[in-house]
């Protein structure tokens, strides 16, 4: 048999067995290699990080990100102090091993999604399975499940991610049935896997979102115990950005403004003073 028809049998045993990285490297491998130990050790090689790399986005498809935001990608002296202190920590993932939350609160704009999936990318680079979901799309879900009579089979779903990142928790207000369901769904994972949850409310405006006292405070127990609480109030991270793509000085936009709002503030107060 010749050389010839022996590589397109290579080529076809390593289809059949999905060994594309050696397929597409066994010739140019020889190259450099010292001896057949050598080449046999560098095609392995080769394949198993193709593997790797292929499984790592699976997992981030399965993980349904709207889009890939990354931490290195964050401008630091942009983002809330609070968050800046704690970046390195997070981004060892501890967090996940030890089954702890992430509640970040603050401002719309202020990094909180952009930090939160690149935690996920991240997350989903170590090996870990994670899940990328909206509050109220996670509530719909619930409440479609709960009608099907098919919540259990959600619910260990569910409890199988290592890090789940439920976003923009405030937008959207539940009636009793959708409270009820995501306190008992966000409860199951509670000290044993990890949640990131962001919101643009502080704990004590939880109450206009679940609309009951005692849910709220419940919900607020279970999620902060032993979380890492991240205070994400600051100026506008999307707004910077912004104006920085469009030529504008974000600092000369905020004094402009702040101007304005003081001259108006006057205004009313000579206008005041004259009646």
């Amino acid at each position: 048999m010749g050389n010839e028809k022996k590589k397109q049998e290579i080529r076809e045993y390593c289809r059949q067995l999905k060994l594309r990285a050696i397929s597409d490297g066994f010739e140019s491998a020889v190259d450099g290699c010292e001896d057949f130990i050598d080449y046999l050790h560098s095609l392995l090689s080769a394949q198993i990080r193709e593997s790797d790399d292929r499984a790592i986005q699976r997992r981030i498809q399965y993980a349904h990100f709207p889009y890939r935001k990354y931490l290195d990608d964050l401008e630091l002296d942009c983002v809330p102090l609070a968050l800046r202190k704690r970046l390195k920590e997070l981004r060892t993932l501890e967090f996940i091993e030890k089954g702890q939350n992430i509640i970040m609160t603050g401002n719309p704009g202020t990094g909180k999604t952009h930090t939160a999936i690149g935690l996920g990318l991240e997350a989903c680079e170590a090996g870990y399975r994670v899940l990328f979901t909206t509050v109220p799309y996670l509530v719909t879900e619930l409440k479609e499940s709960n009608d099907k009579q098919k919540l259990r089979a959600y619910e260990r779903r569910f409890e199988k991610y290592d890090l789940v990142i439920a976003d923009e928790l405030g937008y959207i207000s539940f009636d009793r049935e959708g409270a009820d369901l995501l306190f008992s769904n966000l409860s199951l994972r509670a000290a044993s896997k990890s949640t990131i949850v962001t919101s643009n409310l502080t704990f004590d405006r939880w109450d206009e979102v679940f609309g009951d006292a005692a849910i709220t405070s419940a919900m607020v127990d279970r999620l902060t115990y032993r979380a890492i609480l991240i205070d994400m109030e600051g100026d506008s991270y999307r707004l910077r950005e912004t104006l920085r793509n469009n030529g504008e000085d974000f600092e000369y936009i905020r004094n402009a403004a702040s101007g304005s709002a003081a001259r108006k503030g006057g205004e009313k107060q000579n206008t005041a003073a004259q009646q």
